[in-house]
């Protein structure tokens, strides 16, 4: 995906050097709207006003709210895909990779919490249109990465030997992402403070004991 990153702004203390394009600001107001609205009920006009332009500006940047969506989510997956990766290849031990699995992720809805809302409300039906086909390929990818490191964990000795790792896959996908509709970054419990409270009740369930 090309991105367009001609004009920038400056965020926060210049020393710091940190700069944001009005493209990616734009996007993070559009995101926070269709975390909180839906993607169909948000209209241009909202984010328009919401970033405070004009809707015809916001067409300057980008030409539909599907290519805005494209590229929250697209941002999103290849953070997170990335970090998965990169989990993997350290070659720990099962639980150690699955215990860091789990923290990437927490740490990705405490990151992107918008656009994990989004993809929660919007993946099933996005995917099934030919834009958004890489959904579809990336949950293939989660579906193999994740259940792989389960199997070799029974394998090895590190979970029970009478894991339905197919029941645990499904369990532990569902209840770590349904996690974004409860998590506030910021609140009370870091997204670690969050994903050890998780692992604790996970792993005395599938280690052996």
């Amino acid at each position: 995906m090309a991105s367009r990153r001609s004009e920038t702004t400056s965020v926060g203390p210049s020393s710091e050097g940190t700069r944001v394009s009005r493209r990616d600001e734009l996007l993070a107001v559009a995101s926070g709207l269709f975390a909180e609205r839906g993607l169909r009920t948000t209209t241009v006009r909202d984010i328009a006003d919401a970033a405070g332009i004009l809707s015809g500006s916001l067409y300057h940047h980008f030409d539909s709210k599907e290519t805005m969506v494209d590229e929250i989510l697209q941002g999103f997956l290849d953070s997170l895909f990335e970090s998965y990766r990169e989990v993997v290849a350290a070659g720990l031990p099962a639980r150690e990779t699955l215990t860091s699995l789990v923290t990437v992720s927490f740490e990705s809805i405490d990151r992107d919490h918008s656009a994990v809302a989004i993809y929660q409300d919007e993946a099933k039906r996005l995917s099934g249109q030919d834009r958004f086909a890489y959904i579809r390929e990336r949950n293939v990818e989660f579906r193999a990465l994740w259940s792989d490191v389960l199997t070799s964990g029974v394998a090895d000795g590190s979970f029970r030997r009478d894991l339905d790792t197919e029941l645990v896959y499904r369990f532990m996908r569902d209840t770590v992402w349904v996690a974004v509709r409860w998590y506030r970054p910021g609140g009370e419990m870091t997204a670690q403070q969050v994903a050890d409270q998780y692992l604790s009740v996970v792993l005395d369930g599938i280690v052996p004991r």
